[in-house]
């Protein structure tokens, strides 16, 4: 692990926080830019999407508290203040789903997992500033999440809403999704968001929605056969889908765990333990590559898409570090780290900076995907140098 550390350090702070910093602050019409190719060409009346801007406020946020620099507290400033004024919806409540360069409205849906990502990020904010004004903006979203969209019936929650909250007809958060009603997807970036409004909080009822969440990937989302996370849902939770992302299922295997210790519950606590471990052996078994990369989909009979995203990488490199931290199996430590010498080989943009969106089997990067877009975002990849960091100063001190 010599340098492991310092070297995702450098990643952080010497590539990907700068670039955003230096690309994608629109200083013309507010807030930050939304499509930026690979090679820097910068489209100044291209939408902006909510995940994007979520994702940003929740990195610079996050950057603050670990760094303590006023550069980065600004960013996540103009980041929330661009949010509260252009994708808040003032009369219906919660935000919209994209606004175009001028901050208008262009996409008034209510996806949940948009609205969970802007919770999820909102507080972060809020530790980081300070500001009461930002905790109870997080905190009305998330009651407003759980009025509009809990199935008090059957657990869980809806995917897609009009702006006045009437349930729409179509539930397809994006075109390679399934038209269904509930998605692992959703749930997972729930799951992720109450845990972060829930630390240094006393809120029984949202520790009450993150316990039903985690039981539900616990005893409905998580197969028990193939240990990968079903991933399309009916409203009574039969499955629709033989798909495996076998970069959710990583993700979500130190998501799951993350979310257990927030509660402090002992029995699911271990519960989580196991799950985690047994999803990253399926991962690990199944998905990843001789040159250490993950490849990104697959069926219970093949693998049908080896193309290497960057997110996947990146969230491989965390779950496997977690699953070594709770299994002490050395091979999770060996392929988180040769997950991180996969990105620093193929994904890391040697050249414009940031990280490539996709890189083929053989490593050529993708020509039609961008570097910044209503994805494509610092928060995969940020993220995952704050837990790396976090996590080898941890085993450091234990040895």
């Amino acid at each position: 692990m010599d340098g492991w550390r310092e070297r995702v350090e450098q990643e952080l702070r010497g590539d990907i926080l700068p670039f955003w910093l230096k690309y994608a602050v629109d200083d013309e019409f507010g807030g930050f830019r939304g499509q930026i190719t690979n090679d820097l060409k910068i489209d100044p009346l291209a939408n902006k999407g909510l995940i994007l801007n979520a994702r940003i406020l929740w990195t610079f946020s996050k950057a603050y508290r670990v760094y303590g620099s006023e550069s980065y507290l600004g960013t996540a400033r103009r980041a929330y203040e661009y949010l509260r004024r252009y994708f808040w919806d003032a009369k219906f409540g919660g935000v919209y789903w994209m606004v175009d360069h001028l901050g208008k409205a262009v996409e008034t849906k209510k996806r949940i997992y948009g609205q969970a990502f802007t919770v999820y990020a909102v507080a972060e904010y809020a530790a980081a500033s300070g500001e009461e004004e930002s905790r109870e903006r997080a905190i009305a979203l998330q009651q407003r999440i759980e009025s509009a969209s809990h199935d008090e019936t059957n657990g869980g929650y809806f995917e897609t809403y009009e702006r006045d909250w009437k349930l729409a007809k179509n539930q397809q958060l994006s075109e390679v999704d399934m038209d269904e009603k509930k998605s692992m997807n959703t749930h997972l970036h729930l799951l992720e968001a109450y845990a972060n409004l829930l630390r240094g909080r006393d809120d029984q009822a949202l520790k009450e929605r993150l316990q039903e969440l985690l039981v539900i990937f616990l005893e409905r989302i998580i197969d028990p056969e193939t240990q990968h996370f079903r991933m399309f849902f009916d409203e009574v939770w039969h499955d629709r889908s033989d798909r495996f992302s076998f970069g959710h299922d990583i993700e979500g295997s130190w998501l799951i765990y993350e979310a257990a210790e927030v509660l402090g519950d002992k029995k699911l606590l271990e519960r989580a333990r196991g799950a985690a471990v047994k999803m990253a052996q399926a991962v690990y078994e199944q998905a990843v590559d001789a040159d250490g990369g993950l490849l990104y989909e697959g069926t219970s009979e093949k693998i049908t898409d080896t193309d290497k995203h960057w997110w996947p990488q990146a969230e491989a490199v965390v779950g496997f570090l977690n699953a070594y931290e709770l299994s002490g199996k050395d091979y999770f430590l060996k392929a988180s780290e040769r997950s991180w010498e996969f990105i620093e080989k193929y994904i890391v943009d040697r050249r414009y900076g940031e990280w490539y969106w996709k890189v083929t089997r053989e490593g050529t990067p993708s020509k039609e995907k961008y570097k910044v877009d209503l994805w494509k975002c610092p928060y995969h990849n940020s993220r995952m140098c704050f837990e790396v960091m976090e996590r080898l100063d941890r085993l450091s001190r234990r040895q």
